[in-house]
């Protein structure tokens, strides 16, 4: 009898134990799960200080088993201030918001209505499209030229991971291609907007042929690849160029569906509104074009996006 009874206290203080340590599994998820949701949110009290979300363009740190997520709670709340310390080097009231993870099945991405040329899906020309099908409240930043080469810039969307895709042009990177080499080491995608510039439809097959396969060249040869997206210049385009870019190695053709200035925004829809993967346009410009600077046009920019709840993603990623 007395063995009896020693072998139901063992059970009991065995069980006490266990439930003693599946409460503390349970209290570590619970605190991580808040981290994360506090993260991922748009912002626990809205203010850089106490801001704790994934830098936009990163994906947020996978959560680890249950015994070492205490450890990932506190890494994510270290990355997340470091990024607030960012946010407030760079005058932004807010931490730019996370994008999500890019889809594992990518979009299907057709021209847009209205914007096809004759023979569009005959030929497999490039599609011209100014937003990519999605529900994520993401858009996509897209930067034309290169004609201002700001060290400033550069900095600011490093420290800040803004994800952003550059369309340039040889007659504008020419003088400086190693900057636009410090940019592509961040992981900025480098693609083609022409040789010169011109009005391609005012030009021949020929030499809309030679004004796009000649910068993929250039790219290939200072970069390393030839792009895949090519934006015509001015967003003007004809047969001819979809042809000619298709001949080059062209799959997507994008264009845009809003424009960011350094004091205001401009649109393309009537309610003159962003939406759900909107391509943006912004150039390469600074004070001899603007009122301002390219660091003062991303915190215009910036500020817009996350009081509208969206966040940056990377074009590519969706592609």
């Amino acid at each position: 009898m007395q063995l009896v009874r020693q072998n139901e206290e063992i059970a009991v203080k065995r069980s006490r134990t266990r439930r003693a340590r599946s409460r503390r599994r349970t209290a570590i998820r619970a605190a991580a799960a808040a981290l994360v949701g506090c993260a991922l949110a748009t912002g626990c009290a809205g203010g850089a200080d106490d801001a704790v979300r994934p830098a936009a363009g990163q994906q947020p740190l996978q959560a680890p088993p249950a015994r070492a997520l205490d450890a990932y709670a506190t890494q994510l709340k270290a990355q997340q201030a470091q990024r607030a310390a960012a946010a407030r080097r760079w005058g932004l009231a807010k931490v730019p918001l996370a994008a999500p993870r890019p889809p594992a099945r990518k979009p299907v991405i057709k021209a847009r209505k209205g914007f096809e040329v004759d023979g569009q899906e005959e030929l497999g020309l490039p599609p011209v499209f100014t937003t990519v099908p999605t529900k994520d409240k993401v858009v996509f930043l897209t930067i034309d030229d290169g004609a201002e080469k700001d060290p400033k810039f550069l900095k600011m969307m490093s420290d800040l991971k803004i994800p952003y895709t550059a369309f340039l042009t040889d007659a504008e990177v020419r003088p400086e291609y190693d900057y636009f080499k410090k940019m592509q080491a961040t992981g900025v995608g480098l693609n083609n907007h022409t040789l010169h510039h011109p009005y391609l439809p005012g030009l021949s097959y020929a030499r809309q042929k030679h004004e796009i396969c000649g910068m993929q060249d250039v790219i290939e040869k200072k970069y390393g690849k030839r792009p895949t997206l090519f934006r015509a210049p001015f967003g003007n385009y004809n047969q001819d160029t979809l042809k000619a870019a298709k001949a080059c190695g062209i799959k997507y053709a994008p264009i845009w569906n809003a424009e960011a200035f350094v004091d205001r925004m401009d649109y393309r829809e009537w309610d003159r509104d962003i939406h759900p993967g909107d391509i943006l346009l912004t150039h390469f410009r600074g004070r001899e074009d603007w009122k301002g600077t390219m660091p003062d046009m991303i915190r215009m920019l910036m500020k817009y996006l996350t009081d509208k709840g969206y966040a940056v993603a990377r074009l590519e990623d969706y592609l």
